[in-house]
């Protein structure tokens, strides 16, 4: 007789590797953990990076992208998903391929730059990232300079998140959470609206160069949350409060922007 467990909740990252351990698929792994799901992974580049910033990007090849995906999902049928970088055109055409048919929510992490500043997508994958992954997402959670490539406008202030979170919902989103980090001032500003509903969470800023991978690892914590069976409010709410803490406790690693610690709970604490 075949027995089994019941079943953990399952989650998939779709990003590239990230040889520091801060970022990419690490991050969103370590963070799945943290949630007491399930990661799967398929890796879409490998980069040679550290916090300092990034040395060297080798996109893998498209077909073993989408073959990756494929494997995941025809066997271990992951509860939600989430993409992070990916490198160009062909691999996001991939992605969108791999995931034909798929059920679960999925969180789009539209990474395009590094905390750092170094460019991790190639300018002609936004178009298709637009055209064919969007309409895919559950939720899109661009960081401002993101935002303004996907809106197709200026982002410098609070009033202009709305409008910009309004126009990437026009490209098929079902909902978007607008990081606004880079705004300034002393509260973080981070706005989520659907089809229906606009809501703002305000954090008190952590000062700190401790940020690297922020961006995957909210967005992980989100699709945790979500396979997990919480609604996308909840979910986020939970994923900022997680972020929020890990920022609060991180290690103090490397010599520039340091990785955060995946082992904080929301209460501000570190587990290791």
């Amino acid at each position: 007789m075949n027995l089994k467990r019941a079943a953990r909740a399952t989650a998939l990252t779709i990003a590239g590797s990230d040889s520091g351990g801060g970022a990419g698929i690490q991050a969103d792994l370590k963070t799945f953990h943290a949630f007491g799901v399930f990661g799967m992974s398929a890796v879409t580049a490998v980069t040679a990076q550290n916090t300092v910033g990034v040395q060297a990007v080798q996109a893998l090849d498209p077909s073993i992208v989408r073959r990756q995906i494929e494997s995941v999902r025809t066997d271990l049928s992951p509860a939600a998903a989430k993409t992070g970088m990916l490198a160009n055109g062909d691999i996001v055409r991939a992605v969108v391929a791999g995931l034909h048919g798929f059920e679960a929510p999925l969180v789009v992490d539209p990474v395009m730059v590094a905390t750092s500043g170094d460019r991790l997508l190639d300018p002609a994958a936004v178009a298709a990232i637009l055209e064919e992954l969007l309409p895919l997402a559950a939720l899109v959670t661009p960081n401002l300079p993101e935002a303004e490539i996907l809106a197709g406008r200026t982002v410098q202030t609070e009033a202009d998140l709305s409008k910009a979170a309004r126009a990437i919902l026009a490209q098929g989103a079902g909902a978007v959470l607008l990081k606004g980090g880079h705004l300034g001032g002393e509260e973080v500003v981070d706005l989520f609206r659907d089809g229906t509903r606009e809501r703002v969470w305000r954090t008190p800023r952590i000062p700190t160069t401790e940020t690297h991978g922020t961006g995957c690892t909210l967005s992980a914590a989100i699709a945790a949350g979500l396979a997990s069976g919480l609604t996308l409010e909840p979910a986020i709410e939970r994923g900022l409060a997680f972020t929020h803490a890990a920022i609060a406790a991180a290690p103090g690693l490397g010599s520039g922007r340091g990785p955060l610690d995946h082992w904080a709970d929301p209460g501000g604490r570190s587990r290791r």
